[in-house]
């Protein structure tokens, strides 16, 4: 009998929240593994474990702030004292509610921006790298974004893209640095993906032009392959995979999780 995906393996989640973070953290101990959930939000780290582990055998959680490296390091230490060690880093957290192009641009918040996105993740990512290494291996996945590649629809977000841009051109530096010790690094690209974020979006724009929230739906799905938008779930199922050892050969890739929107 095949065992699950993750069996026997402890992956920390960062940036925990209602939509993807949630479900990633889900779809790890579904799997088999131990999640270690890092967030800013006490209430949502607490109302996502009682939700995917009542018994909090196999997740744990700490409010944690990826632009402050002390914290970063605090919970790659509490996934140690938890569960042994580290296999694998999902990287959520993200800040993503920036919106505007380059004329409105206030740089004071781009460069805040880039902290949480880009430098924030790093700063979680090295933090646990002694635990990886000790494994002999592992998997860091970065959440980036359909916009890092192409035009984003719809809205601007012009900073987050950038930030994510850079994101993923890091990737492949790290790929070939943390190579050796056979760390992979990844990241997957979700273009629009049904969660709360995007159901918010969707409920604001019919209300704000007075059309049914279908009307808005089929706006974005009509640049699509399939006929229906990702999901969190989705997209969380495409992290799981390339953090487990399933993925074990593949490293520096840019999975596109988009109902087929971008191709490349």
């Amino acid at each position: 009998m095949q065992s699950s995906l993750l069996e026997g393996k402890t992956v920390v989640v960062s940036g925990v929240g209602t939509g993807l973070g949630h479900q990633v953290a889900a779809a790890v101990v579904r799997d088999g593994g131990n999640a270690v959930l890092g967030a800013r939000t006490e209430a949502n780290l607490a109302k996502t474990v009682a939700e995917i582990d009542p018994e909090s055998a196999r997740a744990a959680h700490l409010v944690t702030d990826i632009t402050d490296e002390r914290q970063c390091e605090a919970l790659a230490a509490l996934a140690r004292e938890r569960f042994g060690g580290i296999d694998a880093v999902v990287h959520v957290a993200a800040w993503d509610s920036y919106f505007g192009g380059l004329e409105d641009a206030d740089f004071a918040t781009w460069q805040q921006v880039i902290d949480v996105n880009l430098l924030g993740t790093l700063r979680m990512t090295r933090a646990c790298l002694p635990a990886l290494r000790e494994r002999r291996g592992g998997s860091v996945v970065f959440i980036g974004t359909q916009s890092a590649i192409a035009s984003p629809s719809q809205v601007r977000q012009a900073a987050y893209g950038a930030s994510k841009g850079a994101l993923t051109s890091a990737m492949y530096s790290l790929a070939h640095e943390l190579g050796p010790d056979r760390i992979r690094v990844n990241t997957v690209l979700p273009g629009w993906m049904w969660g709360p974020p995007v159901e918010a979006y969707v409920q604001f724009t019919a209300h704000t032009e007075g059309v049914p929230e279908a009307a808005v739906r089929d706006r974005l799905t009509e640049r699509m392959a399939l006929p229906d938008l990702a999901t969190d779930g989705d997209v969380a199922d495409a992290a799981v995979f390339l953090a487990s050892d399933r993925a074990r050969s593949i490293t520096g890739q840019s999975l596109l999780v988009n109902a087929g929107e971008i191709m490349r």
